[in-house]
Order: C-alpha cells, then structure tokens, then sequence
C-alpha cells in the first residue's frame, strides 16, 4: 500500500529541517549580527508556515523562496533600525537619570524597620491605603473604624514615617517639625 501524500505540516517539519540551516547562516551573514539574523530567521519561517499550504507542490524551489523572503526580512528589519534624528527634548527626556533598582532595594532597607516601629493601628491603615491601594473608605470598612479615623492615622503615621526616614534620605524632603510650637 503506497504512504499517502504527506501533510502540510510534515512537508514544512522537512522543509526546516532541509533547508533551515543554510537558510540561517546565509542570514547571520547578510545581518552580521547573530540576534538580528534569529529574528529575521524566525520571521522568515513564520512566513513560510503561513505560506505552507501553497508552498509545497509549488514550481520553483522551497529555498529559492525561503532565502528570497529571508532578504526580504532583514532589509525592512535592517531599515527600521536606521539611526533616525531625535528631538531635543526627546533626548532631554533619555538623558533623565532612571531609578535604579538599588535605590528601591535601600529604600526598602529603610523602610521596612520604620514601618516595624508604627503602632499596629498606625500599619494597618498604612497597608490598606498603600499597599492594598484601598479608598478611605474602603480601609475603614476593612479594619473597622471611622473613614476620618483612617485619614488622622494616615496623617500622623507619613509623619512619623517622614520623620524618621528623612535623616536618612534627604531626597523626600524636608522632615516635619516635632516640637509643639512649630505646628499650627
């Protein structure tokens, strides 16, 4: 009994499999840039899987095709990464210092014994509010107090926070006066 015709799916596992590799390397060379030449190789058999169907059986060669879409691929990738001028303030914007995940771990470092040293009221209302990212609301209902019981503990637990925090990191801001004739 003669094997029935192989699938489109199996013609292009033995497409891959015969003309990947020259396919590939004809793109590291024309790319000369190996993670470059995976992207337009990737794309290149992308196309080929949606083209599978009318593909196999086709008049002309399978590598033909394959290495014709491959320099098609790498010229538009090669095009879209051409330098482009920037504006000013675009480049003014990417020269912005970005925070470093070093200074959130700090942060953290910091923080963490001072939320250790809230009253437990104080902490509550601090996870709900900024962590749990409740409404007012929302936390009073959830702990069980009065929506202004939530706002007067929010206020005096930022300031303790503030207070303590800011010898330590100048960058939040001027710490709030605890003696009693500074305040209003």
């Amino acid at each position: 009994m003669p094997d029935p015709a192989p699938t489109a799916e199996q013609s292009y596992a033995d497409m891959v499999a015969c003309h990947g590799e020259p396919v590939r390397a004809y793109v590291v060379r024309l790319t000369g840039n190996r993670s470059i030449a995976d992207d337009v190789y990737q794309e290149t058999l992308l196309r080929a899987w949606r083209h599978r169907g009318a593909l196999f059986g086709r008049e002309g060669s399978v590598r033909s095709w394959l290495y014709t879409v491959a320099h098609n691929v790498a010229v538009d990738v090669l095009r879209g990464r051409r330098a482009y001028p920037v504006a000013d303030e675009t480049w003014a914007a990417l020269q912005r210092p970005v925070q470093d995940h070093a200074d959130a771990v700090v942060a953290t470092a910091y923080l963490m014994p001072a939320l250790r040293r809230l009253t437990a009221e104080h902490r509550d209302v601090i996870f709900e509010l900024y962590y749990r990212r409740s409404t007012v609301t929302e936390a009073a209902r959830s702990i069980g107090i009065p929506p202004g019981t939530v706002k007067s503990r929010a206020h005096y637990a930022i300031r303790a926070l503030r207070a303590e925090l800011v010898p330590l990191m100048p960058e939040l801001g001027p710490a709030p006066s605890t003696h009693a004739e500074d305040l209003p």
